[in-house]
């Protein structure tokens, strides 16, 4: 039918008029190619296009994603964030994007996880695709793991945010970065030192980023070590479930554990720095600030190889 009648008796134009009315046009009949065999390849055009290019490809790219943990939950199906890019000699004009898209799709299928060895895997993979001599692979995610409260055992699923870097150079051990951002509650040590009663407290964020050993992959539980690192540091680590004998608990915890920013990041860095399997690492903490309109910030850089 090409127009129906609404029940206040109004008859409407049919679809098609309909989209017509509003912008729609016929297709128009074309002499280019339609089959892939005939139609001609700008990005595989070779001639001197005066630049290499270190990173070409797509990004913030959400795609399914296994995440694997010493915690439970031991798997859980996360979103990753993904940016997947290679290098391109002055001679090649572009990439062909679409492969990229391809061989994420093809490792998802066969089990995409956080696992070091699999995001090696692929970045190896889309390198030597692209018929590329080096490929990056960024990707952020989620990562959610039970936490109980300390009196009553209840349990609940925190997270904090993951991210791997993996850079693939042919004929070279690739090189990993990691990192994960952790909230955590940070108690004033001077507003308890100067008040007769009570402290103010704030949430404050500790983000970590380390690099491997050279010709060492990071090992399996670096998610939990640095999880360890932050909240072993912090005035409380936080809950997602509390009754009251939690929050007690919870509350005399940080008045009995005050942090200033800088300790957060030297605490911190003092348990990174005891890691065998890391090279560099990066601590920044931020605090919001309870009693002020401003953050608390602070941020430490190290390279373990290099003589401080």
């Amino acid at each position: 039918m090409n127009s129906r009648v609404r029940p206040d008796g109004y008859i409407l134009p049919g679809k098609a008029e309909r989209l017509r009315i509003f912008g729609s046009v016929d297709p128009v009949e074309g002499n280019k190619p339609v089959s892939k065999a005939e139609m001609k390849d700008l990005q595989n055009m070779k001639k001197d296009f005066l630049f290499e290019l270190q990173q070409v490809g797509v990004d913030n790219v959400k795609y399914p994603l296994e995440v694997i943990s010493a915690k439970e939950p031991e798997q859980l199906s996360s979103i990753g964030n993904f940016r997947l890019t290679t290098a391109l000699d002055y001679e090649s004009k572009g990439i062909n994007m679409s492969r990229l898209m391809e061989q994420l799709e093809r490792s998802r299928t066969r089990g995409l996880s956080d696992r070091i060895q699999d995001l090696i895997t692929l970045t190896q993979q889309f390198a030597e695709l692209m018929q590329q001599p080096k490929a990056e692979l960024k990707v952020t995610y989620p990562w959610f793991y039970e936490r109980t409260a300390p009196v009553t055992g209840l349990s609940g699923l925190n997270h904090s945010l993951a991210i791997v870097h993996v850079i693939w150079k042919a004929g070279e051990t690739p090189i990993i970065r990691a990192g994960l951002e952790i909230q955590i509650t940070t108690l004033c040590p001077c507003s308890k030192e100067i008040s007769e009663y009570s402290a103010h407290n704030q949430r404050g964020t500790l983000r970590i980023q380390v690099q491997s050993n050279p010709c060492e992959n990071l090992p399996s539980y670096w998610k939990e070590e640095l999880l360890n690192a932050a909240e072993s540091n912090a005035s409380s680590c936080l809950h997602p479930i509390l009754k009251r004998p939690d929050e007690k608990r919870v509350t005399e915890r940080a008045y009995e554990n005050p942090r200033f920013v800088e300790d957060m990041v030297r605490l911190t860095a003092a348990d990174l720095y005891e890691k065998h399997w890391l090279s560099q690492f990066e601590v920044d903490c931020r605090n919001e600030e309870s009693i002020h309109q401003h953050d608390a910030v602070t941020r430490i850089v190290y390279d373990k190889r290099t003589p401080q």
